[in-house]
């Protein structure tokens, strides 16, 4: 077996929520680890995104990690800045702030079956090597642009929301609003009493499952920094974990109960909040709700109406310099054109090229599809570990939670390493085979799977996601099944 107490070096890509916990996680084991950062400053998708009416739709108390409770939410929901604020707070709290090399991109990785080691590859071209990976990369990181025709030759600013132009014109300017996921939502619920019009354009509407907000007081976060278990209480209320229950049980039982709970709240939503025939029209989709990732939101149905939105879901023809041709002719004027068109969700690691045991590559691995097993693991590639990957749980829960639990597991495999049992892990080709098509199977039955678009599905229709329960999910991480997996000594 290898040597006993293995010292063991780590390379931790990313630099968001995910990367920060695993370096606290680490740091306090004591282990040897660095974190590669390609942007100059911490945070992840909270760095990234700066739109007007930013909004995490997780319970702030809910959206922090279990060991670090934040009594100085300004909100039932915190926006994005204060996220980011907290991420901040954490990393200096935890000393991981030296650790991290910022401006660093990892353009490469590549696995040397002898020596049991990763040799990273930046893109300045240095080498570094590493026993373990820890990929951290996020999921919605690179934006994707809509095919629209014309698009490039709009004479005023046109850009993706996770590249927020602060000197575009909004205030008082006629702007064209491109999606209507979360981020399009946010934004009309943020800026449409301040522009000219606001023409929000959908190809297709949401179901809006509504949700209380409101200011906590200087007396409530005294209370919160006085007993925690104030905090702790909202995190475990029946409010949020019953509503996670709910939701992780309808989309696995679509005919069921739970679902036709959550239909009819979107329904009675849509037909009591907006007054007019017409856009109630417009705004009622025509796919069952969460199908598409539902929004949850407290204010659009109203602000929708404000009398500067209008809502088009006609077809775009192209986009001309001065503003949107619709196919019927119609042709909206604009100054801002801003594009909520969402993310390329089979990216992660990549760019990055990742090359593993006989040179196999990632690419050929994930050709069909990404996937990894259980969401962490991939055959061929030992000894690299990915947090919040390939079909994993996706919903309206805090992915902090998922990435927690996660660590969890990973941690008891990596373990073997520490303790000289092994010189790595990777799980066997059979029990991934054998993960992959039991997920398949259930995730064509859940209620993403339906009959509508969304970023959930990959190439050939099949959801990207953790199909069965959330207590499902909680039990598999609990401990890892070592038979699964195979450890070269």
């Amino acid at each position: 077996m290898g040597e006993e107490g293995r010292k063991l070096r780590y390379a931790i890509i990313g630099a968001g929520m995910a990367g920060i916990l695993a370096a606290i996680k680490l740091k306090q084991r004591g282990e040897q680890f660095t974190v590669f950062e390609k942007a100059t400053k911490i945070g992840g998708t909270w760095r990234e995104n700066r739109y007007p009416g930013l909004t995490c739709d997780v319970p702030a108390h809910a959206y922090t990690y279990s060991f670090e409770p934040y009594p100085e939410w300004r909100s039932y929901y915190a926006t994005g800045a204060e996220i980011q604020t907290y991420f901040e707070m954490v990393a200096e709290k935890y000393g991981i702030m030296p650790a991290i090399r910022f401006g660093c991109e990892v353009s490469g990785l590549v696995y040397d079956d002898s020596r049991a080691t990763w040799t990273l590859t930046l893109a300045s071209d240095e080498k570094v090597e590493a026993d373990v990976v820890i990929v951290a990369s996020g999921v919605l990181h690179h934006p994707r642009l809509p095919e629209i025709e014309g698009l490039d030759s709009f004479a005023g600013p046109a850009f993706h929301t996770a590249r927020w132009d602060d000197s575009a014109p909004i205030e008082g300017a006629n702007v064209g609003l491109i999606g209507c996921g979360s981020t399009g939502v946010q934004i009309v619920t943020a800026i449409n009493k301040v522009v000219n019009k606001l023409v929000h354009f959908q190809r297709s509407p949401q179901w809006i499952m509504p949700v209380p907000q409101f200011d906590y007081t200087d007396e409530d976060r005294a209370g919160f920094r006085k007993d925690p278990a104030l905090m702790d209480a909202i995190r475990y209320s029946d409010d949020y974990i019953g509503a996670i229950i709910r939701f992780t049980d309808a989309i696995t039982d679509i005919d069921g109960p739970k679902m036709a709970e959550i239909e009819e709240i979107c329904r009675q939503n849509l037909e009591t909040s907006v007054r007019d025939p017409e856009l109630r029209e417009k705004l009622r989709p025509d796919y069952r709700a969460a199908c598409k990732r539902l929004i949850y939101s407290w204010g659009y149905y109203e602000e929708v109406q404000h009398p500067a939105v209008h809502v088009e879901t006609g077809r775009i023809a192209r986009v001309e310099p001065q503003g949107v041709r619709m196919e019927d002719g119609t042709f909206h004027p604009l100054d801002t054109l801003v594009l909520a068109t969402g993310f390329q969700a089979d990216r992660f690691i990549r760019p990055a090229t990742v090359s593993g045991q006989g040179g196999a590559t990632l690419d050929e691995a994930w050709k069909v599809r990404p996937s990894a097993h259980y969401a962490m693991t991939i055959p061929g590639f030992p000894n690299f570990f990915m947090l919040n990957g390939p079909t994993g749980p996706v919903g309206n829960f805090s992915l902090i939670d998922i990435a927690e639990r996660q660590w969890d597991y990973i941690d008891q495999l990596i373990e073997e390493l520490r303790a000289g049992r092994a010189r790595a892990v990777v799980p066997t080709a059979e029990a991934f085979a054998d993960y992959e098509q039991r997920r398949i199977d259930a995730a064509r039955k859940t209620i993403f799977a339906s009959g509508c678009s969304s970023w959930y599905l990959d190439d050939e229709g099949v959801p990207a996601s953790w199909p069965w329960s959330y207590d499902a999910f909680a039990e598999a991480m609990a401990k890892p099944v070592m038979s699964e997996f195979e450890f070269a000594s």
